[in-house]
């Protein structure tokens, strides 16, 4: 919690001393759904479909419930479950980009607290535009159980 709360403030003092203006996003988020974990259960996973009128990247992903949170791919190759961290996510104009179970996904590490159906999780998206320009958009989950 400590870590991703000097991240954050790390990230808006260094947008403070660059001039980046930190604004709404033009991100549509539909789709959206965190999955329900049990007891003891420390990382969860969280999917939506992200959409765009102009190319942006998703930067930076963060949920007070949460001591961390990243971006991940996941494939099968020869049989094997691979899970990857990403960096960013490429948002392309009016190219949905969706994140679903089996493929793109945000992993949610360190819960303090099991995740319940019906219950929200608030969490922080940041994204880059074309001119270098973070935005932030703010946006609440539902919690779901995996079908």
């Amino acid at each position: 919690m400590i870590k991703a709360l000097a991240h954050m403030v790390f990230k808006l003092l260094l947008g403070l001393l660059l001039g980046i203006s930190l604004a709404r996003a033009d991100v549509t988020i539909s789709d959206a759904w965190v999955r329900a974990s049990n007891p003891g259960q420390s990382v969860v996973a969280a999917y939506l479909t992200l959409s765009s009128r102009e190319n942006v990247r998703l930067v930076y992903v963060e949920t007070a419930r949460a001591g961390s949170t990243e971006l991940h791919s996941m494939s099968m190759q020869n049989g094997v479950m691979k899970m990857r961290h990403v960096a960013e996510l490429a948002i392309p104009a009016n190219k949905p980009v969706k994140l679903a179970p089996g493929g793109l996904h945000l992993m949610l590490f360190e819960l303090p607290s099991p995740f319940q159906v019906g219950e929200q999780i608030r969490f922080r998206l940041c994204f880059k535009d074309g001119s270098g320009n973070l935005h932030e958009q703010f946006v609440s989950l539902p919690v779901k159980a995996a079908n």
